[in-house]
């Protein structure tokens, strides 16, 4: 009898706590038809490769490989066109030599590519080599005294390979780290904010607090100073460890991966104070988790966001992490400076600055001043 009063207690609770069963029962449907949408769309685009001195047949070839080829008559500095054109590589053929310069900013994505220019050489070496072969059989028939075949007529092009970023041996987890270190600042950081505050709300110093004359901004503000400090020293400390320790890829300046990352805390803290707010126990804190947190890893550059469907695309320009990723995989994995991210990191500050003023107007709800 105990035991069902116990389970008798339990569900009562679980009844009268609406957003819990939501959560509970809504939450996993949520996350499970987002993977569905995110690993079964089809709107991936073609890579995008520009060509000199190609002839027509080797293009209709690499076009056959659902390449988008772009021609040039002549180009000047090839990492720069592959930049300022947003190509996935770059093909320059000089007689018998081939020179392929990637973008390589996914290397798995250059790896494909790579593979698909590579079965369209050797076919076009094979098909030569046919009508050399072709030639030297007919003349073979017609004449005893056949001559014999040049090799250089058959040999298979040189071709050499060149990347914009990263080299030969870069794998998916150099682009994949930099996005991986900034959520971590980001997960952590939102989890010490959310609970720390929440248990000054269970514990009663929340209400003692709003009992002074202090306006809700200063309390705010002094949650975020607080906390603050150890979000720093965890975003140094996540953020020198993954480099120095771990050897993570980096390209570009440390202070500016740290900056980015302080930028990233700033968000989180001020997201986790908020949500803290709506949520009566950890348990609830915590089920924020897949529908806040968890979405952010999908948006946040892990998965080629272009490739996406357009709605999914507005979503993910919605997520903090979105802007977070970016900047951090430009500057540790491309080398790129604070300026060329600037708008990322507009953006952050301007989600920080949201949150923050939420987090004023969300105290109303314990004193109206």
């Amino acid at each position: 009898m105990r035991t069902i009063a116990v389970v008798r207690r339990i569900f009562q609770q679980m009844l009268r706590d609406k957003r819990t069963l939501a959560l509970m029962f809504v939450a996993p449907l949520l996350i499970l038809t987002l993977f569905y949408f995110l690993f079964t769309s089809d709107t991936a685009e073609n890579p995008k490769l520009g060509v000199v001195n190609a002839d027509d047949a080797l293009v209709k070839q690499l076009k056959d490989k659902d390449i988008t080829v772009i021609t040039y008559e002549r180009v000047g500095n090839v990492k720069k066109t592959i930049v300022d054109d947003q190509l996935d590589g770059f093909m320059q053929i000089k007689g018998e030599n081939i020179q392929l310069t990637f973008e390589n900013s996914d290397p798995s994505k250059t790896k494909a590519l790579q593979m698909k220019i590579q079965q369209v050489i050797a076919a076009q070496s094979a098909k030569k080599q046919a009508s050399v072969m072709k030639e030297w059989i007919q003349h073979l028939q017609k004449t005893l005294n056949a001559p014999k075949i040049k090799m250089e007529q058959i040999s298979s092009p040189k071709t050499h390979i060149a990347y914009v970023y990263g080299n030969k041996d870069t794998s998916f987890f150099d682009v994949l780290s930099p996005v991986l270190v900034g959520f971590f600042v980001f997960f952590f950081v939102f989890l010490i904010s959310g609970i720390a505050l929440l248990r000054e709300r269970t514990t009663g110093t929340l209400e003692r607090l709003m009992a002074t004359p202090i306006r809700r901004s200063d309390i705010v503000f002094g949650y975020l100073l607080g906390y603050g400090l150890f979000a720093v020293i965890q975003t140094v400390i996540v953020v020198i460890f993954a480099v120095k320790v771990l050897g993570i890829m980096l390209v570009g300046s440390l202070w500016h991966v740290i900056i980015i990352n302080l930028l990233l805390a700033l968000v989180a803290l001020s997201l986790g104070i908020l949500l803290s707010a709506f949520a009566n126990s950890e348990f609830q804190m915590m089920q924020f988790i897949p529908i806040v947190i968890i979405p952010q890893v999908f948006f946040a550059g892990i998965l080629p966001v272009e490739g996406m469907a357009n709605w999914l695309q507005m979503i993910a320009k919605a997520m903090p992490m979105y802007y977070g990723g970016d900047a951090l995989k430009s500057v540790m994995y491309k080398g790129v400076g604070l300026g060329d991210i600037r708008m990322d990191l507009f953006v952050l500050f301007g989600f920080a600055f949201l949150f923050i003023t939420l987090n004023v107007f969300a105290l109303k709800k314990y004193r109206k001043i």
